[in-house]
């Protein structure tokens, strides 16, 4: 009997030693870290895999170093031309120093939503209405580094903010949509008066464009046809002086030509300036039709 009690109270021994020994043995995952304290004082950082600690002498602190999100409730904010708008966010962030997250403030969430909202009353109350809807961008990057340089001293840093829900009145938005109603209005009579404008300079152009065509026919006609009275005188001209034609000849072309000029309708007849030699011509061929009867009477 007595030895089965020892066996039975050895047994109980290694059992508790076994589980007082479990409790000494701890596993941090990929994304944690561990800090380590002894007797109330940190003593050590781990990284992640397998760890042994001494039972109620040391424990531990898992810390998660993943990047995590903190929802900032929605708030009304005074803009700067005293306009209500709510406002919500969301801010991303990880953990870079485990220690100092740990053991420099108590209540991280609470501690950087309080800091968000603080900052998001500021700077949306530095803008318009019409800045506030269209700067996201830029009220993200300022809350960003504001947030960022603040929460450095609490071992984590903020790598995204982004603004949700930007808000106005229901009255001030149906004001803005009847606004935007009438700019698009405004522009689509712009557009349509600039067509009709862009239209009729472009019929304008076209019109110029065919009378200069035209003139420019018109000119070459004249120039072709000009040209190739030219080139008929200056042939008829050769051909008269390689002919070497008589005063006689030549006196009656221009009986010919007077006698043309004679049948126009014209009450004003011109005649050349050089009227000694037409005479002289006209004499020539009176004298020409004197030598003629007197031939004529010799024949008989």
């Amino acid at each position: 009997m007595a030895i089965s009690g020892m066996m039975i109270v050895f047994v109980i021994l290694a059992i508790l030693v076994f589980v007082i020994a479990a409790t000494g043995i701890k596993i941090v995952r990929p994304w944690q870290k561990g800090l380590i304290e002894r007797m109330g004082k940190y003593q050590r950082t781990v990284d992640s895999g397998l760890t042994i600690i001494v039972p109620f002498i040391e424990r531990m602190i898992k810390v998660d170093t993943r990047e995590q999100v903190v929802d900032v409730p929605p708030q009304a904010v005074i803009t700067k031309d005293n306009v209500a708008v709510e406002v919500d966010a969301v801010i991303y962030y990880m953990v870079t120093d485990p220690v100092q997250v740990t053991y420099n403030v108590t209540n991280y969430y609470l501690a950087i939503t309080k800091l968000a909202q603080t900052n998001l009353r500021n700077l949306i109350g530095d803008l318009t209405l019409d800045e506030t809807l269209t700067s996201r961008e830029i009220i993200n990057t300022k809350l960003r580094e504001i947030l960022d340089a603040a929460t450095d001293k609490w071992g984590t840093k903020v790598t995204r903010v982004e603004l949700q829900r930007i808000e106005p009145p229901r009255d001030v938005t149906e004001a803005m949509h009847r606004q935007m109603k009438a700019e698009r209005e405004r522009r689509a009579t712009i557009l349509e008066a600039e067509g009709l404008k862009q239209s009729a300079i472009l019929k304008a152009e076209g019109q110029a464009e065919a009378i200069k065509k035209v003139a420019e026919a018109d000119k070459y006609q004249k120039l072709t046809i000009a040209k190739g009275e030219a080139e008929a005188i200056q042939t008829v001209f050769n051909a008269i002086h390689s002919g070497k034609p008589t005063n006689d000849l030549i006196a009656i072309k221009y009986l010919e030509a007077l006698e043309k000029i004679a049948d126009g309708k014209a009450t004003k007849l011109f005649l050349p300036y050089e009227a000694a030699g037409i005479l002289g011509s006209i004499a020539g061929v009176a004298e020409i039709f004197k030598e003629k009867p007197i031939k004529r009477d010799e024949e008989q």
